[in-house]
């Protein structure tokens, strides 16, 4: 029954963060994952396999995410320098500028869905705690 209630706090929480970022400022919610990560790796720029596995998408589904972050001007490509092979994802600075404009917005989305999950389903509750770390 936990993992129940885990899934649905989890739905809960993400379609409004989804709706929350897509509103206030066009990017889905994978997409902002994809910036913070990048945001935070060294150098800015992770490979696209790496990517893939820290927003939790397939190698396909982050090729096209990619593709939208360029399109945008938010990523850029570059081959690796030790393996010309491989393919980075480089954020630039139009992506971080678009990051820091979504992340209050992400960060308050995120309390108001948590609390009102709570609010809707008590049973959720104790989740929401744990997830708050309080």
């Amino acid at each position: 029954m936990s993992w129940d209630y885990f899934a649905l706090l989890h739905a809960r929480v993400e379609a409004e963060l989804a709706k929350a970022l897509q509103r206030g400022h066009g990017l889905g919610l994978s997409e902002y994952r994809a910036l913070c990560r990048l945001d935070i790796a060294p150098r800015g720029c992770m490979r696209m396999q790496e990517l893939a596995e820290a927003v939790g998408l397939n190698q396909s589904s982050v090729t096209r995410l990619v593709a939208r972050l360029e399109e945008a001007g938010m990523t850029r490509r570059d081959l690796c320098a030790d393996d010309r092979r491989g393919v980075y994802s480089v954020i630039t600075d139009a992506g971080r500028a678009r990051l820091a404009d979504a992340t209050p917005t992400y960060e308050r989305s995120l309390a108001s869905a948590l609390e009102q999950a709570g609010v809707d389903h008590p049973a959720l509750t104790p989740l929401v705690h744990a997830v708050r770390g309080s």
